[in-house]
Parts: C-alpha cells; sequence; structure tokens
C-alpha cells in the first residue's frame, strides 16, 4: 500500500538525515493520518487513491507556495521547495501529457464537459492534472 511505502520512505529520510525528503512526507502522512481517521468514522478504510490525492494536493500547495517565494525573490526557499517537489513526485504515477488527453477525450462518445471531467475522475485518477483536463476540453 502507498501509504506504507510513505512511511518506510520517511523512517529512510530520518536515518538519512534528508530534512527535505522528512518535511514534504510528514505533511503527506500526517494529511492521509486525518483523513483515514474520518473514513474510520465512516467504516471506510484509507485506499491507494485517497493517499494519491493527498500526495497531489500536497505538490500542488508547495508550488503555489514556490511561485510566491520566486515573486518575492527568495531563491534559497525556491531551490527548497523544488527539492521537495521532485522528491513527492516520485511517488505519484506518470502523469499524462495534454496530447494524450486529448486523445482520450476525442475516443469518447459524449464530449460534453461534465461527461469528460466523471470519465477521468473515474478512470485516470492521480494520473492528470483535472484543470488540465477542463482546459484540454473547453479547447475542443
Amino acid at each position: 500500500m502507498l501509504f506504507d511505502d510513505l512511511k518506510k520512505a520517511k523512517m529512510m529520510a530520518l536515518k538519512n538525515k534528508d530534512a527535505s525528503a522528512r518535511s514534504v512526507l510528514e505533511a503527506v502522512i500526517s494529511r492521509s493520518m486525518l483523513q483515514a481517521v474520518e473514513l474510520k468514522a465512516k467504516g471506510l478504510e484509507l485506499t491507494d487513491k485517497d493517499t494519491l490525492a493527498n500526495i497531489q494536493k500536497v505538490c500542488k500547495e508547495l508550488e503555489e507556495e514556490k511561485t510566491s517565494f520566486a515573486q518575492a525573490g527568495r531563491q534559497d526557499n525556491v531551490d527548497e521547495l523544488d527539492r521537495q517537489i521532485t522528491y513527492i513526485s516520485q511517488f505519484l504515477p506518470k502523469q499524462l501529457s495534454e496530447d494524450e488527453i486529448k486523445k482520450i477525450i476525442l475516443s469518447l462518445d459524449d464530449k460534453s464537459l461534465p461527461n469528460v471531467m466523471k470519465h477521468f475522475k473515474a478512470n485516470y485518477q492521480g494520473q492528470c492534472d483535472m484543470g488540465v483536463v477542463s482546459r484540454v476540453a473547453k479547447s475542443l
């Protein structure tokens, strides 16, 4: 399970004294643990899909933070965030390119935006940024 892989990676980061990796792994693990508690209250278990969604959220937050630091001219913070994003991205599946997304949309019978979004959410969760899917679908 992906959550277990993250915990093992955190232990390795602790042993290797890798503060960047430890920091980003702690963010993802704590977010996933909170979600696991919420799911358990509903009688559900944390899945790899949930963990992937948490990794993507953390990546998106780090990207936004990096943009803010870049605008403020804080290159040391930008470099640190780049290391964290690169590290945590290794746990994500290969992302679909815009061309691949476009081919998938064109192969659908119903190309309406709600149908396209449902299709990608159901079949390609974690493999693409839904904002990119929306932009590509609107451009067709």
